[in-house]
């Protein structure tokens, strides 16, 4: 667990230039977890991310019944077929947003009662539309405490299947959750989805994981209908591609120095949404490279400020924010509303944090305008409260790469995505 009380300085660095290799992908990891949990017999994944949320994942999945032998490099997975067995005790998720919504639709497909719990920021982040999706295939389900967030009570007993409505999109990980389970039900499955779906890369993210598992899905071209057949995933080897979020660091790193940084294992192109922050870059400047050794960000003399729509790849919100400030003129980040019920409200934190540096923001409901001074700019440092989210740490980790004075607390929470992330740092600068 990290501690609160410790501390990370950040000593600034002149142009940085290396070539880097970053762990597995997160979303892809948790993704392909759970297929080959609920496919029949044995599966490898190779370069999976080992951190605190696929740890949660792993045990949960171990305690439904499934074998997963996680080691290295190469992770053994011993399916069950979809047969799901209710745990001994709750299952605890910590603030692993994404397991608590799979797991979630996984529990629903078994025999019994299943509890669901987590944090106290996980307590208070939003799963209503999920229950009321899985309510449409049979499910009974319900928020314990009837605020439409964890602790969860599922009686679970099986998944029927037919139509259902997810009442909104604007978390891609309730539509990914139900599609993970959907080709268990009891009769070919149908799901529509109103209003917006925002963050689609993360969607067809899941649909590429569910086709290399075996499972073809209809989907509409918005991404928000879909025809599931009913049948089961296939066992097999697959191979997780590197983080992008976790990229992002360095790439960033290289923008915001002046320096260049190839990142060996993000294959172009991605599976991740969040791998588009390099076209960003590419409007703010920056030179990009793209081709079989990875992908590559070299700085310019000056970093510009954009204005981007980032529905679609939150997770970099923070880095992009860091790299706005040290470039020259105004940065608009917008349609970034669902950054409020992350790890923490993101949005918020932001701004209040790049306001410590002497940045000057304005935060809207679903927007974030950063005036950059540019790289020369004398900004000061500050001590950053990361609020226990991992993505705070690691952009900020970046600012102090150009900002003298820079510290930032709690920065054992990066175990949550990124173990090592203080030791690969330090090895760039």
């Amino acid at each position: 667990m990290s501690d609160p009380k410790a501390w990370q300085e950040i000593t600034p660095s002149g142009p940085i230039t290396a070539t880097v290799a970053v762990p597995g992908s997160k979303s892809i990891t948790q993704r392909a977890l759970i297929a080959a949990a609920l496919a029949k017999g044995e599966s490898f994944l190779h370069g999976p991310l080992a951190s605190e949320d696929t740890d949660y994942t792993t045990k949960a999945l171990q305690a439904m019944g499934m074998t997963i032998d996680p080691g290295g490099e190469k992770w053994r997975i011993f399916g069950q077929g979809g047969l799901v067995a209710p745990p001994a005790t709750e299952i605890y998720l910590g603030n692993n947003g994404t397991a608590t919504r799979f797991l979630t639709s996984v529990a629903a497909l078994g025999q019994g009662i299943f509890l669901i719990n987590g944090d106290e920021r996980m307590q208070q982040r939003p799963i209503e539309p999920l229950l009321q999706a899985l309510r449409g295939w049979g499910v009974q389900i319900r928020s314990i405490h009837g605020t439409g967030c964890p602790p969860l009570e599922i009686q679970a007993d099986g998944l029927a299947g037919g139509p259902t409505v997810l009442p909104e999109g604007k978390s891609s990980q309730y539509l990914s959750s139900l599609l993970l389970v959907s080709p268990y039900a009891r009769q070919p499955a149908e799901l529509k989805v109103e209003g917006e779906v925002l963050s689609k890369p993360y969607v067809v993210m899941t649909l590429a994981v569910m086709r290399e598992f075996g499972i073809e899905v209809e989907a509409a071209p918005e991404l928000n209908y879909f025809k599931i057949p009913r049948g089961g995933y296939r066992a097999r080897e697959y191979r997780v591609e590197g983080d992008a979020s976790s990229a992002s660091y360095f790439w960033a790193a290289a923008a915001v120095t002046g320096g260049q940084v190839t990142v060996t294992n993000v294959p172009f192109p991605s599976l991740q949404g969040d791998a588009v922050l390099v076209d960003i870059f590419e409007k703010m400047g920056c030179r990009v490279e793209r081709n079989h050794s990875g992908i590559s960000v070299a700085a310019p003399e000056e970093l510009q400020g954009v204005e981007v729509d980032m529905g679609d790849c939150p997770d970099v919100v923070p880095t992009l924010a860091v790299v706005a400030a040290l470039a020259r003129g105004r940065t608009r980040i917008n349609n970034i509303a669902h950054l409020r019920i992350k790890e923490c409200d993101r949005l918020g934190v932001m701004a209040a944090e790049l306001a410590k540096l002497g940045v000057k923001t304005e935060e809207g409901p679903d927007y974030l305008v950063i005036e950059g001074r540019g790289r020369q700019h004398n900004y000061q440092g500050a001590e950053i409260a990361t609020h226990n989210d991992h993505r705070i740490a690691m952009s900020f980790a970046v600012a102090g790469l150009a900002i003298p004075g820079m510290v930032v607390e709690n920065p054992g929470c990066v175990a949550k995505s990124f173990p090592d992330f203080w030791q690969r740092f330090a090895a760039i600068g």
